[in-house]
């Protein structure tokens, strides 16, 4: 995993440096949109209403419009302005009784690791909070939001959940359960009665996310099919090594004269392509003398021939004459 976040928690007196880690992840398979006729992705592009031409992100500004139609434009400058707790600090504000926390407040979890080679500060808020079973109520900055997060212990691990704010959880209204008459005793007996027969201990891993496990399957049939719906990624085929060339500056010395830089000269470049040059006539002459010398041993050994057939072609001329 890689941090996300770093800083430290604010525990009185006591200063705790930890690293943020994400503590959940996303199973879910994504797709891509795609143009149904070949295939082709599909692009979306940001383009403004007024002058209806394509605008890159940073010039784009945030814009709030009232319920009455009227537009603030605010620019990072004065998002800067606002006030913000301390960035690479999560001050606790208090500590309050687990269950007196709904779970709809939740919101996202984070792992926290100590940032320290003697974690002892860490060590200690952690058995602390185990034992007094109550959660820290903090605040933590992140990505210039402020939120509020409970600080709780998983494992050992302190774990922070950000919470929800009170305003952004909906009352829950509804006029179907308005009047409705109370459940007789025996109704609810024998509902409890069912209750205690289904109760067990809770085993997050005996539940597996079934969706995704036979979306998964059938993708995996679709690529091992062939089918026409499939396109294959084509690996580009590793570039052939010239086979005549076994001296790597000279190697470039010929690329450079392909592309028409061989006579670039000037700093380094200079110098590699003067080096690159003598090392290409270093090479030929190389090459010059061993051929002279295959050369030379060649009409060596044709002389030698011809001098050791001599006598007996004269010896063979005399018998017969």
């Amino acid at each position: 995993m890689r941090s996300i976040w770093k800083g430290s928690i604010a525990f009185g007196l006591v200063n705790v440096p930890v690293k943020v880690y994400t503590a959940t992840e996303d199973h879910d398979i994504r797709f891509h949109q795609v143009h149904a006729k070949d295939g082709g992705r599909i692009k979306y592009d940001r383009v403004c209403t007024v002058c209806g031409q394509s605008v890159a992100f940073a010039d784009i500004d945030k814009a709030y419009e009232s319920p009455e139609g009227d537009k603030v434009i605010l620019t990072d400058e004065d998002f800067a302005k606002l006030p913000v707790a301390e960035k690479h600090e999560i001050p606790v504000l208090q500590f309050v009784p687990s269950e007196q926390i709904d779970p709809i407040l939740f919101d996202r979890s984070y792992y926290l690791e100590p940032d320290s080679t003697t974690p002892k500060a860490y060590v200690l808020l952690a058995k602390t909070l185990d034992q007094v079973d109550r959660v820290a109520l903090v605040h933590f900055t992140l990505r210039q939001k402020t939120r509020l997060a409970a600080l709780r212990v998983r494992d050992g691990v302190l774990v922070l959940q950000t919470l929800l704010w009170p305003d952004e959880v909906r009352a829950a209204e509804f006029e179907s359960l308005d009047d409705v008459a109370a459940p007789r005793s025996q109704e609810v007996a024998m509902a409890t009665t069912l209750v205690d027969s289904m109760s067990e201990d809770f085993d997050p891993d005996q539940y597996t996310d079934e969706y995704q496990i036979e979306l998964k399957k059938l993708l995996d049939e679709a690529i091992e099919s062939g089918s026409d719906r499939v396109t294959r990624h084509e690996e580009a085929e590793p570039a052939q090594m010239d086979a005549e060339v076994v001296d790597l500056v000279a190697a470039l010395q010929r690329s450079l004269e392909a592309t028409g830089r061989g006579g670039e000269s000037g700093g380094k470049s200079g110098r590699g392509g003067r080096a690159a040059k003598s090392t290409s006539k270093s090479t030929a002459k190389a090459t010059t003398k061993r051929a002279a010398a295959k050369s030379s041993s060649t009409r060596s050994g044709t002389k030698s021939t011809a001098k050791k057939a001599a006598p007996k072609a004269t010896k063979q001329t005399r018998k017969g004459a």
